[in-house]
């Protein structure tokens, strides 16, 4: 890993109607658009789901880093979440991200410990610690042969 400060630059295109074109360095352009419930087309990554998808990517990418430093072996991780977005005194937010975490670990696994790192993981992911939201998460084990 690099020392910080880390920086990243995404650059936005748009005409009067029609998606967003998002684009970063070597990255591939993303089209955007705003969802149904803001009467938006759907169908099209939206700056809402972009968000409570950063938070799901990022808590995988935050566990991978410290399953590796703590010897965890482990088989697959699904991840799904959801974001409340409401208005309070005035201003649209989302107030509550509930993330659910689905880890499968090998036979003999501590699944205790496992969680524990599942736990560890989310109170260390950058995303959520930036965003102004109540962070939930559901976590279990399994085992697989």
């Amino acid at each position: 890993m690099q020392e910080f400060p880390h920086h990243y630059q995404v650059a936005a295109t748009a005409m009067a109607e029609g998606t967003v074109s998002l684009s970063g360095e070597d990255i591939p352009a993303l089209a955007t658009a705003p969802p149904k419930e803001f009467g938006g087309p759907g169908g099209n990554w939206s700056p809402e789901a972009l968000l409570v998808g950063a938070v799901t990517d990022c808590f995988i990418f935050t566990f991978r880093a410290i399953a590796r430093a703590s010897k965890l072996d482990w088989v697959e991780l699904q991840c799904s979440a959801e974001g409340t977005l409401d208005r309070i005194d005035r201003v649209t937010r989302f107030t509550d991200i509930t993330v659910t975490a689905k880890l499968s670990v090998p036979a003999g696994t501590d699944t205790e410990r496992a969680k524990q790192l599942l736990e560890k993981a989310e109170a260390n992911c950058l995303v959520s610690n930036s965003l102004n939201s109540n962070m939930h998460l559901h976590a279990s084990v399994d085992t697989v042969a």
